[in-house]
């Protein structure tokens, strides 16, 4: 089961309640490139506020991830990524429910980020 204290994964539960969700699975659905919140919700046919509920929901889950797009005229945004290719939950050996993320590659700027990150800690 989940362990915390082991790994950055998520809560089973909230895994779990994000895919049981109708309007997660418009979000996701629509992701085929980073959106941003108001052309989620506009794509989606979701209120703005329901959308950003959703997203903090998928986000807080690891099924999405929120980058910061960086425009030249200073107004920045988040826009939204998938960041899973598979689920699946499987029986343990010890008959508790197990919980697994494939994530895609990294892309050269997430590995950038991740070893920036990493300098950050070691200083």
């Amino acid at each position: 089961m989940y362990d915390p204290s082991a790994t950055d994964e998520p809560e089973f539960q909230a895994v779990v309640d994000a895919l049981d969700d109708e309007d997660c699975h418009a979000i996701i659905e629509a992701l085929d490139e980073p959106m941003t919140a108001s052309e989620l919700s506009d794509e989606c046919g979701i209120p703005l506020s329901t959308t950003y509920r959703k997203l903090e929901r998928l986000t807080e889950s690891s099924l999405l991830v929120e980058e910061t797009q960086l425009r030249p005229d200073g107004r920045h945004t988040s826009q939204y990524r998938v960041n899973f290719e598979d689920v699946t939950i499987m029986l343990a050996e010890d008959n508790s429910l197990e919980l697994r993320i494939a994530r895609p590659p990294e892309t050269p700027d997430e590995r950038l980020a991740s070893m920036w990150e990493e300098v950050r800690k070691e200083t």
